[in-house]
Parts: structure tokens; sequence; C-alpha cells
């Protein structure tokens, strides 16, 4: 047994220091990507914290905001146009109890007057403008603004129209294929490999797994942003338990792990762009500008 633990000890002892000489240097192992835009601020749903998410109007406070870059969902109508909305089934969002891909564009209903903010509940957004309105619209009244398209469901059509919209307006490089899903994300890289990827949910789980085993360092990463949701601000719906303490305690412990300085450090060494979802989802201010250390990158 001691003969074994005076080669098990050294070997250990020398990939632990190797790991964190390498955390540290990544650029020795990898060659960073420099980003295209720096993110500090986000419009989640096109500015949801504002205004009736996914509008014109919000998109336009967004910008008045000096936001960086759009957050945007899109599911596709029957007569096959890529429509900016967040649900595929559009009660909550109009009070009609019917799938967006069930109806024509000139079909699809207005929003409600004022529609909960999702990170602030019993919160509400307002706005003038109640029509849903078309990705296409998005590209070309604002063409060099950085957007995250995330497709939510695994329908080709819908993901090859976004990386057609995304060639023809000659804005691969500004469109950020995102997904939750492995899957979808697999197909949407095929559709149009020029648009960088966000990480997906099994992808960032991996991530964080390699960090904690001290593997990260010495492994490929093909994604160019890691968009995460705040645990402190989402526990309602993530961490379900009965007693309230317990969402809290979880919602805490899961932050910690998820909110490593050396591993958002590493990260952005590499070339890879951090954003939590805390910051994306208030009403914008500019003082929230200045929330980088709280995990946007």
């Amino acid at each position: 047994m001691i003969p074994i633990l005076y080669l098990v000890l050294p070997t250990l002892g020398i990939y632990i220091m190797l790991s964190i000489f390498f955390l540290r240097r990544p650029h020795l192992l990898h060659t960073a990507w420099a980003p295209t835009f720096p993110i500090c601020l986000a419009a989640h749903r096109g500015g949801s914290g504002e205004r009736l998410e996914n509008t014109m109007e919000a998109i336009k406070n967004s910008m008045a905001q000096r936001a960086d870059i759009l957050e945007l969902d899109c599911q596709l109508t029957r007569d096959g146009v890529v429509v900016v909305s967040h649900d595929k089934n559009l009660s909550r969002q109009s009070g009609l109890n019917k799938d967006v891909d069930s109806l024509d564009f000139k079909e699809l209903p207005l929003y409600k007057e004022e529609l909960e903010i999702y990170f602030s509940p019993g919160h509400f957004a307002h706005g003038s403008d109640r029509h849903m309105i078309r990705l296409e619209d998005v590209f070309q009244k604002f063409p060099r603004m950085p957007t995250i398209v995330e497709i939510k469901e695994k329908n080709e059509e819908l993901i090859h129209k976004v990386a057609n919209l995304a060639r023809s307006f000659d804005r691969s490089e500004i469109t950020i294929w995102a997904s939750e899903k492995n899957s979808i994300m697999k197909k949407c890289k095929a559709a149009n490999p020029e648009m960088p990827t966000a990480f997906t949910i099994l992808r960032s789980i991996w991530i964080l797994l390699l960090y904690y085993l001290g593997l990260l360092p010495f492994v490929s990463i093909p994604e160019k942003f890691f968009f995460c949701f705040l645990p402190t601000i989402i526990n309602r719906t993530y961490f379900p338990f009965p007693c309230g303490w317990m969402n809290q305690l979880s919602a805490v412990v899961t932050k910690w792990i998820i909110m490593r300085k050396s591993l958002i450090q590493h990260l952005r060494d590499r070339g890879v762009q951090r954003m939590s979802q805390a910051l994306v989802a208030h009403a914008f201010n500019p003082s929230t500008r200045e929330g980088e250390a709280g995990g946007s990158l």
C-alpha cells in the first residue's frame, strides 16, 4: 500500500499543479478567439424588462439604453415566416390558445396590454406596441446589432430559414446560435457553421465538471458564448422544493458552483464570452453596465 502511495501522491500533485498552471495560462495550449464585439448589457427577449417582450418598441428602447446584444426566440408561422416569439403557444402572450405554426403571419394576434416579467414575478411590462415581428424586420432595421437567436424545437425549416437570413443580411458572424438541446444545436451548426454558438445545458454541465476535475485547460472549447441563469433569480422554477429555505439554499449553492472567478477568467482568456441572465432580465439601467464583475463577460 505504501509504495503505491509513493507513486500516486506525486502524480496527483503534479497533475494538480499542471492543471492550475494551464488554467491561469490557457494561451500556452490554446489560441484564443478574439471576440467580435464586447457584451456588457443584453436585451432579454428584446428588452422585456421595460416594454412588451419581443416587440419593435422593446428593441428600440434597448438600443436607446445602449444594449450591446439582443436575445430573441424564434418560431415559424404556417406560411413559413420566422417570427420573434418566446412561446410556441400564444396563450400567455395574447390569450389566444393556438400555436404560432397554426396561423399565417397576418393572422397572429396582438400581445396582451401587459405581460409579467419572467424574472420578476408580480411585475409587469407595458407598451404601446403590441405587434409580433419578423426576424427579418429586426435584421433589416438593425443590420449590425449582435443578436442571439434561440431555437427551442427541432424544426429544420425554421433552422434553415434563420441560417439563410443571417447569410442574406451578411451578419453570420454577429448572429449567435443558442439552444438548450445538443441535438438542435448540432443541426444549427450544420445549417450555418459561420454563426458562433452558445453552450447548451448539457455542454454547460460538462464544462463545469471538467473545471472541477481540473481537465478544462486540456480540452478544446468550440463554443464562443456561455449564457447562464443566476439561480438566485430563477429558483422559483428550477428548485421546486416545498420549503422556501431549501429553494434559497439550493440557489445559493448552485450560484457558488457556477460563478467561480477562475472559471470565468479562464473562459474569457480563451475567447469565450460569459453573460449572466440576471443582467439581461431586468429593466435596463445604465448602472447595470457595471455588472461585469457579476458574471457578464
